[in-house]
């Protein structure tokens, strides 16, 4: 079905049209503190589906579900473990995601068949009214085009999913930036699936450790983000180490030569290395590079055929997040 998608500010009359659509088994889209998120209603098997065909996305990549900060989680998952009761003391509503044990109250497809259920609680005010007003829980990915930069604005999604979804929720630009941490809490301890705002030091320092995990080749993917290229402009892009400034200098300025449309993305402190009118600068602060990183990828696609990305130097914390999105976004494949 081809819709004529709308961008609409928040308020009563949109909540209850989004909640009207997600009744009828239509995707809204919403914003968090993260990126915009995809929303269905994750008690049905067909809504959910319905995300899977709007993205294009691989049927074996699980979703999370969305819920307000008054919401019972006891009505989707089984919560023993104590150090996840302080987790979300610590952390919620916020760009923390936990993974439990599932009571099978939401439709199998969003868990693509696991056991387990991943649940967030978005701390965007935008998303708590649509959460509240809808009063169910939400299947959401975040609102693009699979293996597309995610989107931070309403416009993003607009260009990406324009006629197949019949609204947008506008809550202007996204802070955070990048998706949130997801964090397996059903072991004896934190395990993290996918690094994010909230650091693996973060949570080691509510619960007492915390490991991270790595899908091994074959393995199902227990959360969103481990498998598949992800977050990729639609341009050229090649990666760069931090010790090879030096090559990427020199690469930038060969392509440049040739007459190929070509900027760099870094930190501050390598933008010196080329002309500033070439340069997408993340920033100075791992805050800043999480928040910058997609809006100056989505830029890079309509500026350049060739995007040179230097890795930033700083590792741990929430530099592990930002890297993660880079690696993916340049990967080949």
């Amino acid at each position: 079905m081809m819709f004529q998608t709308r961008i609409e500010e928040i308020g009563e009359r949109s909540l209850l049209a989004a909640k009207e659509y997600l009744l009828q088994g239509e995707c809204v889209a919403f914003p968090t503190e993260t990126v915009y998120g995809l929303g269905a209603d994750a008690r049905s098997d067909a809504a959910v589906a319905n995300i899977y065909a709007v993205k294009g996305r691989p049927q074996d990549n699980p979703l999370i579900v969305h819920v307000h900060s008054g919401y019972d989680l006891n009505e989707l998952v089984y919560d023993d473990k104590p150090y996840a009761k302080k987790l979300r003391e610590a952390f919620l509503p916020g760009p923390l995601t936990l993974v439990y044990r599932s009571r099978g109250t939401v439709s199998k497809k969003v868990s693509c068949g696991l056991d387990t259920l991943a649940v967030r609680v978005p701390s965007h005010e935008g998303a708590q009214r649509f959460l509240r007003a809808v009063g169910i829980p939400v299947a959401a990915p975040s609102a693009n085009r699979s293996k597309h930069v995610s989107p931070v604005t309403a416009g993003h999604v607009y260009d990406d999913l324009y006629g197949k979804i019949p609204l947008i929720l506008d809550g202007g630009p996204c802070s955070g930036g990048i998706e949130s941490t997801v964090c397996d809490v059903t072991g004896d301890r934190p395990v993290v699936l996918r690094a994010g705002l909230i650091s693996r030091e973060m949570i080691e320092s509510v619960a007492g450790s915390c490991d991270m995990y790595v899908l091994k080749e074959g393995e199902p993917a227990r959360s969103p983000g481990m498998k598949y290229k992800h977050y990729a402009p639609a341009c050229k892009t090649k990666l760069f180490a931090p010790e090879e400034l030096g090559k990427a200098k020199e690469e930038f300025f060969a392509l440049q030569s040739g007459g190929t449309r070509v900027l760099v993305l870094c930190e501050g402190s390598a933008a010196a290395a080329f002309p500033q009118e070439a340069v997408l600068c993340l920033g100075n602060t791992p805050a800043e590079m999480a928040e910058n990183l997609y809006s100056l990828l989505r830029e890079a696609e309509t500026r350049a055929e060739v995007l040179l990305a230097v890795e930033p130097v700083g590792r741990g914390g929430v530099m592990t997040g930002v890297l993660n999105r880079l690696r993916k976004a340049c990967a080949e494949g």
